[in-house]
């Protein structure tokens, strides 16, 4: 009978154990899902997106990812589960699922699905495929050609093939679905590429390719005008033909447009860092240090956005559910547009 207790309690003691430490495992786990509250912002913003619930989610340069669900600020970071402090891209499927890309210490991107963060796992693929729910991520960290394509399921690796006459290795900095539901590319130094579902078409002028600049800027952003033209943060804009409607041996034609956007013939401002449409047509064009211009068709206007009367450097615009424009900074924060100016965002 004694023995009869002494393996009953011993058998007590340890349920009693595991059901602890997996209690104390779920509370801890819970609480890496809630994140870290805090009060600011991190300095470094670099990209900004609403989600489908209306919460804004701030990509930073060094401290992670912060959701803001208009009461709340919260930070995650590497110790919440995500796989680097550096968000360079944030995206969502149509089920609701966020994706945060990595370019740097490496590429890497993961899915979060409200609770938890799940670094996905690619697989090379020659297959390009064109669906209409399928997410394309960007490859920019080393000059490997390569892009991400991700189907509900499967992240697939592709690489994307070299333009005409060009073996340049290139980083994918930009990546844009256009009205039609075409793919397109902006890459640094070879151009640009449209994919249509079956076939690839570059455009290589030298404003995209940028050896004329070393390489220094590449396509950042890829904006369709009201038009239907294409803006590819250079001085100029192109007029894009399908197999129907081409007027040209081309599928492309280049046109002068703005030029600088600060209208002097030798203008450093011919290029830019990210450009958004508004809800008015308008066209909106980030600037490292010089700012931000809105051009409506015919004239531009320039804002400024500043520090203590000092200029500060920019990342990025976004358009947001309401159709309010966000800027990502430097080292200053977020901002929002009240209208008539840039104000930085505080809770």
């Amino acid at each position: 009978m004694k023995v009869f207790i002494f393996l009953f309690l011993s058998v007590l003691i340890l349920f009693t154990s595991c059901n602890g430490q997996t209690k104390n495992t779920n509370q801890s786990k819970e609480l890496l899902e809630k994140g870290d509250i805090v009060k600011e912002l991190g300095k470094s913003v670099m990209v900004i997106y609403q989600d489908k619930k209306n919460n804004y989610w701030f990509g930073s340069w060094e401290t992670g990812v912060y959701k803001y669900d208009g009461n709340t600020l919260v930070n995650y970071t590497t110790k919440h589960g995500l796989a680097s402090n550096r968000i360079d891209e944030i995206k969502e499927d149509e089920l609701g699922n966020l994706f945060f890309v990595s370019c740097y210490p490496k590429q890497n991107i993961v899915k979060y699905d409200g609770k938890s963060f799940i670094t996905l796992t690619s697989v090379p693929s020659k297959e390009w495929k064109l669906q209409p729910n399928d997410l394309w991520f960007k490859h920019s960290y080393e000059f490997e050609n390569k892009i991400y394509r991700y189907d509900g399921t499967t992240l697939y690796e592709l690489l994307l093939p070299n333009p005409p006459n060009l073996t340049n290795p290139f980083g994918v900095y930009s990546i844009y679905k256009d009205q039609k539901g075409n793919i397109w590319f902006g890459t640094n130094p070879v151009g640009v590429c449209r994919y249509d579902g079956t076939s690839f078409n570059w455009i290589t002028e030298e404003d995209v390719t940028e050896f004329r600049n070393e390489g220094a800027n590449g396509v950042r952003s890829i904006t369709e005008d009201k038009n239907g033209d294409f803006w590819f943060n250079t001085e100029y804009r192109y007029s894009i033909y399908d197999s129907i409607t081409l007027k040209s041996n081309n599928f492309y034609t280049r046109h002068e447009s703005i030029g600088g956007l600060d209208s002097k013939k030798n203008s450093d401002l011919d290029e830019y860092l990210s450009t958004v449409r508004d809800n008015n047509n308008n066209l909106w064009f980030v600037t490292y240090r010089d700012g931000v211009w809105e051009y409506d068709g015919t004239k531009i206007t320039h804002y400024k956005v500043q520090d203590n009367l000092k200029n500060i450097t920019l990342f990025s615009i976004y358009k947001d559910n309401d159709g309010n424009l966000w800027l990502g900074t430097h080292q200053n924060g977020a901002y929002k547009f009240n209208g008539k100016t840039f104000e930085k965002f505080s809770l």
